[in-house]
């Protein structure tokens, strides 16, 4: 902590707990207590339950569960194949290739995200590509909605990367293939784990545009929580809700450790 007195970190500490308990602690505590009630007696909910737990983990829930996350890996994986790609090639075409794909990459992001879902409704609605009522254009449209995520962040590894070790590995007669896949990827490892887990999370979040797109056979876990909570389930959707945040947190724990052995290799 850059305050050194004991006076300053105690207020530092204060200011800390003021602005992040009622900002952030304090709704997901409610949502918490709010998964094992029954009802609202005053300010809080009320009559404990594990009942809609139950249902969380069975039937149509687990469905929506199994289908977030394959529909997250699935899309941060390609995202980050993508990105990585992208990252190197600016890299390699100078500052204005950069920029012009830094252009493309964030166009995503520059527009809300239900845009970015009709775009997608719009263009694979008709032949050649027809995907519209499949799995494939909720992949699609995460994909399309993260990969900028992976190319930023690897970018930015890129540009910190000490040259050094790509010099003395290539004096030594190493191939540019060798170069990158036993210097250059092995040093952005930890990068690449970083940006994974940051497209992982957005994806399993992402709910505006996977509203516009999704089939009835593939149904992703904020739909469902949406839906409850629609239908007055208020109870229920709090239970999907901490699943879902269950969820996104084991897997981000396990993508830290991994970064975390990268980073000591």
């Amino acid at each position: 902590m850059l305050v050194h007195s004991r006076t300053g970190r105690r207020a530092v500490w204060a200011v800390f707990a003021v602005l992040f308990v009622p900002l952030f602690a304090l709704p997901l505590l409610v949502i918490l207590t709010a998964s094992f009630a029954t009802h609202w007696s005053g300010a809080l909910p009320s009559g404990p339950t594990t009942a809609h737990y139950t249902a969380a983990v069975r039937g149509e829930s687990l469905r929506a569960l199994t289908t977030s996350l394959v529909t997250a890996v699935t899309a941060s994986l390609v995202a980050l194949t993508v990105g990585t790609w992208a990252a190197l090639a600016g890299a390699a075409l100078g500052r204005k290739g950069r920029k012009v794909l830094d252009a493309l990459f964030m166009l995503p992001v520059a527009v809300p995200s239900v845009v970015v879902g009709l775009a997608v409704l719009v263009a694979f609605s008709q032949p050649p590509v027809l995907l519209n009522g499949t799995r494939w254009i909720v992949l699609l449209a995460h994909t399309v909605l993260v990969t900028a995520f992976a190319h930023q962040s690897v970018s930015a590894a890129i540009r910190r990367l000490d040259p050094m070790y790509e010099q003395a590995a290539a004096s030594l007669g190493a191939r540019p293939s060798y170069v990158l896949l036993r210097v250059r990827l092995p040093l952005l490892l930890p990068s690449l784990t970083a940006a994974a887990g940051l497209c992982f999370a957005l994806s399993m979040g992402e709910l505006s545009a996977t509203m516009m797109l999704y089939p009835p056979d593939w149904v992703p876990l904020p739909v469902l929580v949406f839906t409850s909570t629609d239908r007055g389930s208020l109870f229920t959707g709090s239970a999907l809700a901490v699943v879902l945040m269950a969820a996104t947190l084991l897997v981000l724990l396990a993508v830290s450790r991994i970064r975390t052995r990268a980073s000591f290799r």
